[in-house]
């Protein structure tokens, strides 16, 4: 079966975010001991966010990291699927992609280790250049397949 190059980064993406999960999972739950929160005392409706300024800001950076991995990594899934569908997976395309999941990896590692923002935000920046351009070639690809430009 053929498919678009670009699913393999997707796939990737999505792996990762898994493993991004069960650190957080494994950190907040040793966090809970050192807390004394368990499964029985835990108020109804509470949240993550609950933790801020209780739990030890470390434990709660791989949480923070799994958010942003909810967030902007939604619109490279829906780009990329549509650079899939559309049979323009491949080339320039395919390399953006795989450096937008790179760099959003190094993102994770920085945010949930080291935390610093003067190196998580540039790594972030370069992320978000592939996004667009990724986004570009889709949106320039369409406007030429519809005729609007040569």
């Amino acid at each position: 079966m053929q498919y678009s190059p670009i699913l393999a980064p997707v796939v990737a993406l999505v792996a990762w975010t898994i493993l991004v999960m069960l650190w957080m999972a494994i950190t907040r739950f040793a966090e809970f001991r050192r807390l004394g929160i368990t499964l029985s005392n835990i108020p109804p409706g509470s949240r993550g966010a609950d933790l801020e300024g209780r739990a030890d800001p470390h434990a709660q950076w791989k949480s923070h990291n799994y958010i942003h991995l909810m967030e902007q990594p939604t619109i490279f899934y829906a780009i990329a699927l549509t650079l899939a569908l559309m049979n323009f997976g491949g080339g320039i395309n395919y390399w953006l992609a795989w450096g937008y999941v790179g760099f959003r990896i190094l993102h994770s590692l920085v945010q949930a280790t080291i935390n610093i923002v003067a190196i998580r935000f540039p790594i972030f920046l370069l992320a978000s250049l592939c996004l667009i351009g990724l986004t570009t070639h889709a949106g320039l690809r369409i406007l030429h397949d519809c005729g609007i430009i040569g």
